[in-house]
């Protein structure tokens, strides 16, 4: 058995039959379809379920492909070490960060790792908290910024900092001079644009909300934190974001509320038991402020 038969095997599985297996893979059907039937007479299993208009993993065949699947995760994961230099002289690092993040924290650790190691080859993606997940699960991803709440068993959070979110306004508000904290009763009163309901930073909002018997105006819902941003600072209404997002720079004030506003731990993921980089070590002991283990 070879990697071929391996990466053959995923193909099919994942373009769900032999003709667009055939053409991703850039190899006629026929030679695709004895690959895998000489992977099945060496394992001595049947893998795909040939009888309907659709190709199906066995239940054998389904086994079979977790396993695969996981191998050829490792291998990558083995190929890169190969590659990695130690000094930092060269290297790729592929980081993600959820939007919120993106919003603040991705231009200064940019600027200080790069004056660091001007050599590494960054690749920086904005991406949900379970596309980050998929990524780091699946080696597509070195390291990610994001919210300590993992759901994935095989991914590493490390404690990061305390993310604050505040109520913030434009210049176009009336309250954008407002020198005193605002009392829930307050808060309640104001119209807000906020995230949607599919963004982690929405949920803790939500709870907040809650938490403090608010039930909020919301008259704006946006899937972006840049476009939200966008609608702060050219209309008189109200958000919540994280507090290092309201710069002069941005033309947004925070303003203070009597009590406890909402906040979140920030944490570095890295998938565990997996060869990591020098490049990724380094950006986590520039992140936290002191030494990382491999």
């Amino acid at each position: 058995m070879l990697l071929r038969h391996l990466r053959y095997l995923l193909a099919v599985a994942d373009n769900g039959g032999f003709t667009r297996a055939a053409q991703v893979l850039h190899v006629s059907q026929p030679t695709l379809s004895q690959q895998i039937r000489q992977l099945e007479e060496t394992l001595g299993v049947v893998l795909f379920d040939r009888t309907s208009r659709t190709v199906k993993a066995t239940d054998a065949g389904q086994a079979y492909i977790e396993c695969a699947r996981r191998v050829l995760v490792e291998l990558a994961a083995g190929k890169r070490a190969l590659h990695d230099v130690k000094d930092l002289s060269r290297g790729t690092l592929r980081l993600a960060m959820t939007p919120t993040f993106m919003a603040y924290l991705v231009g200064p650790l940019v600027r200080d790792y790069t004056a660091l190691y001007p050599n590494i080859h960054l690749e920086i993606f904005e991406l949900s908290m379970g596309d980050i997940e998929t990524g780091l699960a699946d080696d597509s991803l070195d390291i990610a910024i994001a919210f300590d709440q993992v759901r994935n068993a095989d991914i590493e959070s490390i404690p990061a900092f305390i993310e604050s979110l505040g109520l913030m306004v434009g210049r176009d508000h009336p309250l954008y001079e407002c020198k005193s904290a605002l009392t829930s009763e307050q808060v309640a009163q104001l119209e807000f644009a906020l995230l949607t309901p599919n963004f982690v930073t929405r949920v803790c909002i939500d709870e907040y909300f809650a938490k403090t018997n608010i039930t909020p105006k919301v008259v704006i819902e946006v899937n972006s934190v840049n476009t939200l941003l966008e609608v702060i600072r050219h209309t008189p209404v109200a958000t919540i974001l994280p507090e290092a997002i309201a710069t002069q720079d941005r033309a947004l004030r925070k303003i203070a509320l009597v009590g406890k506003g909402p906040h979140r731990g920030a944490a570095l993921l890295r998938r565990k038991n997996n060869y990591h980089s020098a490049a990724s070590v380094a950006f986590m002991s520039l992140m936290l402020g002191k030494d990382v283990d491999p």
